[in-house]
């Protein structure tokens, strides 16, 4: 089991669920240390007063902050735990939401928030099921590090999971960064909803979601290993960067897109046939006479 990051409580109503927090994800990325590549040495970071030129203990160094370069304002451990925080030691729900009211954008790491016990099994099981059946996510405030944050719990199978969250305030406006305005045709829409058909995927268990760059570094470094020389990768295909023809470039995608899944690549990859299938689809004119059936069978009542 991983280890516990940190301990408390769900603070549900009056309602309180003593939980452990431990993470529920991973790390695979492969690290490395600093060296001296002379004599393959690590290299290390010290702690030196820029003032006195020398290193410093950690006894010796606080926190502070800069007000301006001249002026530095000492803040100590102990000034920052008396602070009032409520949420110190539990996770409070403040309110439900839909979760698709949540701005993706504003979520974070993800932890899965386990019972602490038996005396917690039944509440932390009735947060599970209510969640589950109102589904909605809850929206909480905790302290973690000395420092407020928000959360949303959500449930992820037989769990409920704790995600950071951004303030709203931290989220930056992307008005600035748009682009101007253009014109956009019906049939390159239509082509560009054809081309997401051909893209889209039930899970993400297929060969395109792999590691490949960590699988590419874990060769190099077994290579290495074995005084041997890596696999040659290949060439990505030059890409010229310019979009010329915005319907040309649609159906050369739904022809590599079908490639890559092994599909036919022959008629069937046309944007222009892919159009019709999708407009047969919709069937207006059927659902315009459902409901005019529905109507005069009602007044007939």
């Amino acid at each position: 089991m991983p280890r516990t990051i940190w301990s408390g409580a769900i603070s549900f109503g009056l309602v309180t669920v003593p939980i452990h927090v431990v993470s529920a994800t991973e790390d695979h990325s492969i690290h490395f240390h600093r060296v001296h590549l002379e004599d393959m040495a690590r290299v290390r970071t010290r702690k030196v007063c820029e003032l006195e030129d020398r290193e410093v203990a950690s006894s010796e160094i606080g926190k502070g902050y800069e007000i301006s370069r001249d002026n530095v304002i000492a803040i100590s451990d102990d000034e920052l735990r008396d602070l009032p925080l409520p949420t110190a030691k539990a996770i409070e729900i403040v309110a439900f939401m839909p979760w698709e009211a949540i701005d993706p954008i504003r979520i974070s790491d993800g932890y899965y928030l386990a019972p602490d016990g038996q005396v917690a099994a039944k509440p932390y099981k009735l947060l599970l099921q209510a969640l589950e059946r109102s589904s909605r996510v809850a929206v909480a405030r905790y302290a973690w590090s000395g420092r407020e944050r928000l959360g949303l719990l959500r449930v992820r199978g037989e769990a409920i999971v704790l995600h950071a969250m951004r303030w709203p305030d931290e989220i930056r406006d992307p008005s600035s960064l748009l682009p101007p305005p253009v014109e956009l045709t019906d049939e390159e829409i239509e082509g560009a909803l054809a081309l997401m058909d051909t893209m889209t995927r039930d899970d993400l268990d297929a060969p395109e979601f792999r590691d490949t760059y960590t699988e590419a570094i874990a060769e190099l470094i077994e290579a290495k290993r074995e005084h041997r020389e890596p696999a040659v990768a290949p060439e990505p295909a030059a890409e010229s960067g310019q979009l010329v023809d915005l319907m040309a470039a649609l159906k050369e995608s739904v022809s590599k897109a079908k490639e890559t899944r092994g599909e036919d690549t022959g008629e069937h990859a046309d944007v222009h046939e892919m159009l019709k299938k999708r407009a047969a689809k919709r069937v207006p004119a059927k659902k315009t006479t459902a409901k005019k059936t529905a109507r005069k069978s009602r007044k007939s009542a």
